[in-house]
C-alpha cells in the first residue's frame, strides 16, 4: 500500500471514530472528571466553596471538551515529533 494511500485511509478512520459517537448519542451529554469531581465534592463537604475560579468559562461542556481535546493533539503532536526528531539525528549520526 502506497504511504499517500496508508495516511488517508487512517485519516478518515480517525474522522470516523470522532464522530460516530456524536452521530450515534445525539442529544447525549459528555461530560468529564471535573463534573464528577465537583459532585463527589459536594456530598462529602456540602458548604465547600473553592479556592479561585476560572478567567473563562467556555460556553457549553462541547466547547470545554473540544478545547480540551485540541490541547491533547497539541501536547502528543510536540512530543513524538521530538521523538522523531532524535531517531532522524541518531540515524544521521
Amino acid at each position: 500500500m502506497r504511504v499517500g494511500l496508508k495516511n488517508a485511509v487512517m485519516l478518515l478512520l480517525v474522522v470516523v471514530l470522532v464522530v460516530s459517537p456524536l452521530y450515534l448519542k445525539r442529544g447525549a451529554e459528555f461530560g468529564g472528571a471535573d463534573g464528577r469531581a465537583e459532585e463527589a465534592i459536594s456530598e462529602v463537604r456540602p458548604g465547600y466553596k473553592p479556592w479561585c475560579a476560572p478567567l473563562w468559562e467556555p460556553p457549553s461542556g462541547e466547547i470545554e471538551s473540544l478545547l480540551f481535546a485540541v490541547q491533547a493533539a497539541a501536547g502528543s503532536s510536540f512530543v513524538f515529533y521530538y521523538l522523531g526528531y532524535v531517531k532522524g539525528r541518531q540515524r544521521r549520526e
